[in-house]
């Protein structure tokens, strides 16, 4: 029994084995995110006007984002939004978070 979970746990695809840590992405996220995106996942007003494109991360439109998007634009940036190279967390820690803030 034990040979079949250790050959199971083997064949498994990476990162299907531990989930991601809302709580290690909620410090990364306020540590890196959180003055542009503010602290709710809604930018302040001045924010938002600055950069109108920038949606509102609680959003039915934002949460649509799959994962895999959602991570690529933490470590890749998009439009102005520069990329996040230096997280206290994985970037699944903080897609695991944005997904926290859905209203």
């Amino acid at each position: 029994m034990k040979r079949v979970a250790l050959i199971l746990a083997l064949l498994a695809p990476a990162g299907t084995l531990m989930a991601a840590d809302a709580k290690a992405g909620e410090a990364a996220y306020a540590k890196s995110c959180k003055n542009c995106h503010g602290a709710a996942g809604t930018p302040a007003a001045a924010m938002a006007k600055m950069f109108p494109t920038m949606g509102d991360l609680s959003s039915a439109k934002v949460q649509a984002i799959s994962d895999a998007d959602m991570k690529k634009v933490i470590t890749e940036g998009k439009g102005k939004m520069p990329a996040s190279k230096a997280l206290s967390a994985t970037p699944d820690d903080v897609v695991a978070f944005v997904r926290s803030l859905k209203k």
